[in-house]
């Protein structure tokens, strides 16, 4: 009979840390399983069969025995390395924050299908040079809809009322979208937002990542329409994520490293 404990799945890397003196606990997002926790023993020896295989940003083979704490490798093989992505540091970055934010999002145990299609389709976006805030935008509206809380950019949320092109609107993450100037807002989280940041946010929801691709956007209202997201998803998963602020400090880098000392 065959052991109904070992069962072998794809899986993506969330996120892992070092265990005792050898061993590694690791966080897998699965489309079957949904997000299990296993321990990969002794790999951190440098004898360990599984070493250079178990890695994040790839797509993984994992054999697994079900163990009471942590599911146990047992075997793993890549099946696709994004290994473009890993050529640009802020390419990588936003790959392990769109792996955070999944990893926060999710509950163990639970099917997971259309999120591990998403987060796959991000790291082939960022693979194949998409530019890395146009896909972190992308994948964050995506995952919103996956969560059930989708942001509201068309209608007031306190009135349903459909807002006109160019009427003034406040973003409200704790209300869930934009709230026309009737309402007064919670008096937390909230920020007035242009007419063009609405404008892509609305593009964001609507458009392929193809037509993404190809917008042409001023600086201001592409950094508006993060800021935007941002508080949403914060105030959405209640946390901020850690990686963002790894990712934020490598593109203030980029922009020393472009804006010379008298450069303004």
């Amino acid at each position: 009979m065959p052991d109904r404990r070992l069962f072998t799945t794809d899986a993506i890397v969330l996120s892992r840390f070092d265990y005792g003196e050898a061993d590694r606990v690791l966080s897998l997002l699965t489309p079957g399983h949904g997000k299990v926790k296993v321990i990969a023993k002794g790999i951190r020896r440098p004898t360990s069969r599984l070493g250079g295989s178990l890695e994040p940003l790839a797509e993984l083979r994992v054999a697994l025995v079900r163990g009471r704490t942590f599911d146990v490798v047992t075997q793993v093989a890549v099946v696709h390395a994004w290994l473009r992505l890993r050529d640009s540091l802020e390419a990588t970055a936003t790959a392990w924050y769109a792996a955070e934010l999944a990893d926060r999002s999710l509950e163990e145990r639970h099917p997971a299908e259309p999120l591990y299609a998403l987060i796959r389709r991000t790291y082939e976006l960022l693979d194949g040079g998409l530019a890395p805030g146009r896909a972190a935008r992308w994948y964050e509206m995506r995952l919103a809809d996956e969560l059930g809380q989708r942001p509201e950019v068309d209608r007031c949320v306190e009135c349903d009322r459909l807002m006109e092109p160019d009427e003034p609107v406040r973003w409200v993450p704790a209300l869930g979208g934009i709230v026309c100037g009737r309402h007064p807002g919670p008096g937390q989280a909230e920020a007035g937002i242009s007419t063009g940041a609405l404008r892509v946010l609305k593009a964001y929801q609507r458009m392929d990542v193809e037509a993404i691709a190809a917008l042409r956007l001023p600086a201001g209202i592409e950094r508006e329409v993060e800021a935007a997201m941002r508080s949403f998803l914060a105030y959405a998963l209640e946390r901020e994520p850690r990686s963002r602020r790894f990712l934020d400090e490598i593109r203030a880098g980029r922009r020393d490293r472009t804006t010379g000392p008298d450069d303004g």
